[in-house]
């Protein structure tokens, strides 16, 4: 199979501060993640750097809340749009991102990784369009109490979970079978009182119900 993925790091977890993917790996080749400085310099001059990383509008570091879950928000964040570029990585090969010097300063919640199918060019793709699969969901560690993104607030009142969506283009190429199942829309992701999206995080949690669709086995 040679593909196209744009690759979200999705964050359902009620988070009370910031956080964003300051750079990635693939295969051990270093790409720069969107900084809120590059909203400045389009502003300013009409252009930034080419990366693959997606342009977003979350200019206070922000996320998007769950009365926002149906709107095109949910999808890459704030007023999001393509990378101009996309990344490479072989089948089966490394892919990491590295979050930002002041990520999660104290988030308790998930964290959810998905991919969509760009089906042609990532940087033209319509992001209403995607269709997301689930391919990696990190929670709570049970016997600990230490959650992926480590500590969480806010998530024990109505709307008061905090979204942080990024997203990334990037190719996966390589031979094989397996293709990607039938996805999510983004709009259809999450509801704002879903039980791992409204819960109280102040408690010892010894069942935790992970926000979104099913995680694909593939």
């Amino acid at each position: 199979m040679k593909a196209t993925l744009a690759v979200v790091a999705g964050f359902a977890a009620t988070v009370m501060g910031h956080g964003f993917v300051n750079n990635f790996t693939t295969d051990g080749q270093y790409n720069q993640g969107f900084l809120l400085d590059y909203y400045y310099q389009k502003v300013n001059t009409g252009s930034f750097p080419n990366i693959a990383a997606w342009y977003a509008e979350n200019l206070d570091s922000g996320f998007v809340a769950p009365d926002a879950y149906g709107t095109a928000d949910i999808n890459c964040h704030k007023n999001s749009a393509p990378g101009a570029i996309t990344a490479s990585v072989k089948a089966g090969g490394s892919l990491t991102f590295s979050w930002g010097p002041d990520a999660w300063p104290h988030p308790y919640g998930p964290i959810l990784a998905y991919v969509a199918a760009c089906n042609g060019d990532c940087s033209k793709v319509v992001k209403t369009n995607l269709q997301w699969v689930k391919i990696q969901a990190e929670g709570i560690d049970y016997s600990s109490q230490v959650w992926a993104s480590q500590n969480l607030h806010g998530a024990n009142s109505p709307n008061g979970a905090q979204n942080y969506p990024q997203c990334f283009n990037i190719a996966v190429t390589g031979s094989g079978t397996k293709t990607l199942p039938a996805g999510t829309a983004g709009t259809a992701l999450y509801k704002s009182n879903d039980p791992g999206i409204l819960m109280n995080p102040y408690t010892t949690i010894t069942s935790y119900a992970m926000p979104g669709p099913t995680l694909w086995s593939g």
